[in-house]
């Protein structure tokens, strides 16, 4: 990585860093940021379990074994955000029916409807077609690489965000048990996806590659630092009030369970 891309990595990374602990700090845009969580880790997980049935099928245990404890780490994940979204009194929105009824709306109004990705995720797979990244199709050295980058950007950011909670309030004090046992399994994904990579490749090719995907994620952090810039630095509200009675139990029955996440 040179040092311009270095440079714009730290100053991406400070950027999205600040703004994610501002929205976390405040308890009135901490629940937006913490719906956004918890819909992009349980969204994960059917990807991250039919990736582990097709190492099965290809004959890699190992791999499959892997994924499917990947898989079973990120449902846990987002039980963690729902349990803190619980506490602010809040849940996640019904997000395909608010999706269907946008493109219901446009659609009436004849407008174009927009499927696009996020300008992160736009820049950060730049090339890649969503056939392309499809679970059944992706090339393995592309998920090993990109979700590397990811998972070991995550480990330090959930870290960041958890340092910056205060000790106060139960709220704040669960979060920040919780976001350290994210950090922790982030840790361990961003390892056995490093490993991956060096069971195909020799490690010269593994370097470059985690620097061209280095360098991806410096691009992508930058179109969603501009994002975030056009919308005064608040993320979009995924949560609204009250508690699901069916997410609820199924979240006190896994605390019991995580003796990391307190309840409180």
């Amino acid at each position: 990585m040179n040092l311009l891309t270095q440079v714009l990595h730290l100053v991406g990374s400070g950027a999205i860093a600040y703004i994610t602990a501002r929205n976390l700090r405040d308890r009135r845009t901490r629940p937006a940021l913490l719906a956004g969580f918890q819909l992009a880790e349980s969204g994960s997980v059917p990807f991250l379990e039919a990736l582990s049935q097709r190492a099965a099928s290809e004959g890699d245990a190992w791999l499959a074994e892997k994924l499917a404890q990947h898989a079973e780490d990120e449902r846990r994940h987002g039980q963690i955000f729902a349990h803190a979204l619980k506490q602010l009194n809040k849940q996640v929105i019904d997000f395909k029916a608010t999706q269907e009824r946008a493109m219901q709306d446009k659609q009436r109004e004849g407008q174009a409807t927009d499927r696009r990705r996020s300008p992160f995720f736009d820049a950060y797979y730049k090339g890649y077609s969503r056939e392309d990244l499809a679970p059944d199709r992706i090339d393995w050295i592309v998920f090993f690489a990109s979700t590397h980058i990811l998972e070991l950007d995550a480990h330090k950011d959930f870290i960041h965000m958890a340092n910056t909670l205060p000790d106060t309030d139960a709220a704040s004090l669960n979060l920040k048990k919780g976001l350290l046992s994210i950090a922790q399994d982030e840790q361990g994904h961003a390892a056995y996806l490093l490993e991956a990579m060096e069971r195909c490749l020799p490690y010269a090719e593994v370097i470059t590659l985690v620097d061209d995907w280095r360098t991806r994620k410096v691009d992508a952090l930058l179109a969603m630092v501009n994002r975030l810039l056009e919308k005064g630095g608040k993320f979009p509200s995924m949560a609204r009030d009250g508690i699901p009675t069916e997410m609820s139990d199924a979240i006190d029955e896994r605390s019991e369970e995580q003796p990391r996440l307190v309840t409180a």
